[in-house]
């Protein structure tokens, strides 16, 4: 029962990752003849997205659907069915363990129902180098 609670959960949290991405694509494209020259430089050169900002966004990390962050005080609607995102440093002595586990849990816990954010390409590696920044400064 409780392996098929886990698929449930990471087929819900897959869909909505996957509607977020195609939300996010039908975002991007502009409406024709609507873009000025100082819309089209300013999209040209786009706002570098903070770590914080990825786990937070529901159509990329969305890191708060599972987990809470105690020690971020506008981390409000925190979920409860991942392990509380505290003491990432004492928890993964390395970034790069915690990277790894980002990129892709189910190598260390095949039965792990966190999205694998680097191997079905749901964040970049950049993407996901700022988001480990962020968890691992937690």
């Amino acid at each position: 029962m409780r392996k098929m609670h886990h698929v449930a959960a990471a087929c819900a949290i897959s869909a909505i990752m996957l509607s977020g991405n195609v939300l996010a694509a039908a975002d991007v494209a502009p409406a024709a003849g609507a873009a000025a020259p100082a819309a089209a430089a300013a999209a040209a050169a786009p706002k570098e997205v903070t770590g914080k900002e990825l786990a937070f966004n529901n159509k990329k990390g969305n890191c708060l659907a599972c987990h809470a962050m105690p020690t971020v005080p506008d981390a409000v609607s925190a979920g409860l069915y991942g392990p509380p995102l505290i003491a990432m440093s004492a928890r993964f002595p390395s970034k790069a363990a915690l990277r790894a586990q980002i990129w892709d849990a189910t190598a260390k816990n095949p039965s792990s129902s966190m999205i694998p954010y680097g191997k079905h390409g749901v964040l970049t590696e950049a993407e996901i180098d700022q988001v480990t920044d962020f968890v691992y400064g937690l």
